[in-house]
């Protein structure tokens, strides 16, 4: 059975949406979103209109990257996470499996969401001294 190379959506207002596959995991990335070549994207994942996604980032099939995210080098995106419209995924940081991170909220470099955790919108989680908290 052939894969689908793109997959188009229709939003409420009107504008159509464009999703084309990953050269490298071949999960889906729209138009106007902007993923490094040497970044992953697995299968079924989603990476919205406006984000970016560095270097060596790992998408895990069934997460999805919402509009405006940015996701750092090497940060790494658990299986069926979601990183909401306008957040920030530091270089290295690690979002586990199921876990959320909330509109606009920060994920420092190097720190960690664990599986299943929540991140509250506009919230910042960092690495300390003690490990990482939310502040």
């Amino acid at each position: 059975m052939r894969r689908r190379k793109y997959e188009e959506f229709e939003e409420d207002n009107g504008t159509m949406l464009r999703y084309a596959r990953h050269v490298n995991g071949g999960g889906f990335v729209e138009s106007h979103a902007h993923v490094d070549p040497t970044a992953y994207v697995g299968e079924h994942a989603y990476v919205d209109r406006g984000a970016v996604v560095g270097e060596g980032a790992h998408i895990a099939g069934g997460a999805w990257i919402d509009r405006e995210a940015v996701i750092h080098a090497n940060a790494n995106v658990g299986t069926r996470a979601h990183v909401a419209a306008g957040a920030v995924v530091g270089r290295d940081a690690r979002i586990g499996p199921r876990a959320k991170v909330g509109p606009e909220a920060h994920v420092w470099d190097g720190a960690r969401v664990d599986t299943d955790e929540s991140v509250p919108p506009g919230s910042v989680v960092r690495t300390g001294v003690r490990g990482r908290h939310a502040a």
